[in-house]
C-alpha cells in the first residue's frame, strides 16, 4: 500500500508541473500571438477556453491511469480505450460549441488545447522550477 501512495505522491506532482508548463505555454501564446489576429478579445477567450481544457485533459488521464493501474491488463486496456475516446468527444464538442457560437476563436482553442502537448515537452523544464520553488 505504502508503494501505491509513493506512486501517486510522484503521480500528482508529474500532474503539477504539466499544469504549470499547460498555463505558462498558455500565457506565452496569449503574449505572443495576441498582436497578430484582429479579434484579440475573441482570440484571447477561445485560448484560455483551450487552456482550461487542456488542463480538465491531464487531469482526466491522470484519474484514468490511477483507476487503470489497479485494474488487470484486459480491464485497463479497456478503461483506457473508453476513457480517451470521452476526452477525445469532449474537445470535438467544445470545439463544435465554439463554431458554432462565435463568441470565440475556436482555432485559438484548439491552440489552448495544444499546450498539453507543449507542456509534456517543457515538463523537464517545469519539473526543475516546480523543485527550486519548493526549496
Amino acid at each position: 500500500m505504502e508503494e501505491r501512495a509513493e506512486k501517486t505522491k510522484k503521480i500528482n506532482d508529474t500532474l503539477l508541473e504539466l499544469g504549470a508548463g499547460i498555463v505558462a505555454a498558455g500565457i506565452l501564446f496569449q503574449i505572443a500571438l495576441v498582436w497578430l489576429v484582429k479579434n484579440k478579445l475573441m482570440y484571447s477567450i477561445g485560448l484560455w477556453i483551450g487552456v482550461g481544457l487542456a488542463l480538465f485533459l491531464a487531469w482526466h488521464m491522470w484519474k484514468t491511469l490511477d483507476e487503470a493501474l489497479g485494474l488487470g491488463a484486459a480491464g485497463a486496456q479497456k478503461v483506457m480505450r473508453k476513457q480517451s475516446l470521452l476526452r477525445y468527444g469532449a474537445v470535438i464538442a467544445v470545439l463544435g460549441i465554439l463554431m458554432w457560437g462565435k463568441f470565440a476563436s475556436p482555432l485559438a482553442a484548439f491552440l489552448g488545447v495544444m499546450t498539453l502537448k507543449v507542456a509534456a515537452y517543457l515538463q523537464p523544464i517545469t519539473h526543475k522550477v516546480v523543485l527550486k520553488i519548493r526549496r
